[in-house]
């Protein structure tokens, strides 16, 4: 058994919850580069050109990508070799984003009693945080801002089974749509399948972790993954919502087996300043 104290989670979630608000993934400037050569609106051009030099600024002068640093969404996974001491998993994080927010002047977006004050709660807490078990030794912690405007455009629906693979891609291609220049496109559109009310939602979320420009390892999904930026990108939206071809970046899909009477489909959607990073501890 490998003790890990959580005050290296804290730590860890602090240096994370900086990086990912002020440098933008190299897997998304390099689609930045591509999209700036093939999109066919000028204006569509000069905007994704825009967002190249805005991430350069942000990376050079450690500043924030964007105005809007997000609630702090964190994935931990605990190996089920390792205790932890030193204190709660929950607090311990907790602390490393009001830490990383406050020393490194990130805007706090968490306000208590939504429904009524709706009074910030100064920090940026409480980390919107997902748990898992896993084999090993280690534990690994993703912290990925996730900014209002883009989430706010996200959507779930429990789709009868006989609506089937179109009646899903429909739904998809339909949220973004509806969603427009709203959550700042390009976009990357997680999608969840499959598996329960939350769960589907969960799976949304999670696969907006994965690489820009990555397969699927399922050929089915891949596939299913392709239809739907085609689609997407058809729909003209493009940088800004200004119109062009480029209003998709990358879809992502996660997949689990559901109730014989649901069929759950839930979207989350990403907005251009994709961030997220990890550590392995």
């Amino acid at each position: 058994m490998r003790e890990v104290d959580v005050a290296r989670i804290t730590n860890a979630v602090a240096e994370l919850a900086v990086d990912a608000c002020n440098v933008l993934g190299d897997d998304v400037v390099a689609f930045f580069e591509k999209a700036a050569e093939r999109e066919e609106s000028e204006t569509g051009r000069d905007i994704l050109r825009q967002l190249l030099e805005n991430a350069a600024l942000a990376r050079e002068t450690a500043r924030p990508l964007c105005q809007d640093t997000g609630l702090a969404v964190v994935f931990v996974e605990v190996g089920q070799e390792v205790h932890l001491v030193g204190g709660s998993l929950e607090d311990a994080v907790d602390a490393g984003v009001a830490k990383g927010y406050t020393e490194g002047y990130l805007r706090k977006s968490a306000v208590a009693d939504p429904i009524g004050t709706r009074k910030n709660t100064g920090d940026n807490t409480p980390a919107m945080l997902h748990t898992r078990i896993v084999p090993g030794d280690k534990v690994k912690v993703i912290v990925a801002p996730k900014g209002g405007g883009a989430e706010n455009m996200s959507a779930l629906a429990m789709l009868k089974p006989s609506q089937g693979r179109q009646g899903a891609v429909d739904f998809v291609v339909d949220t973004v749509s509806k969603a427009g220049p709203n959550p700042c496109p390009p976009i990357i559109v997680g999608v969840g399948l499959g598996g329960s009310f939350e769960k589907a939602a969960y799976l949304a979320k999670h696969s907006l972790l994965r690489e820009v420009g990555s397969t699927n390892p399922d050929p089915r999904l891949a596939e299913l993954e392709d239809e739907i930026e085609r689609r997407c990108n058809a729909l003209g939206i493009g940088p800004a919502g200004l119109g062009g071809i480029t209003t998709v970046i990358d879809v992502f899909v996660e997949e689990l087996p559901a109730h014989i009477a649901s069929m759950p489909v839930a979207v989350n959607i990403q907005c251009h300043s994709a961030r997220h990073k990890e550590v392995v501890l």
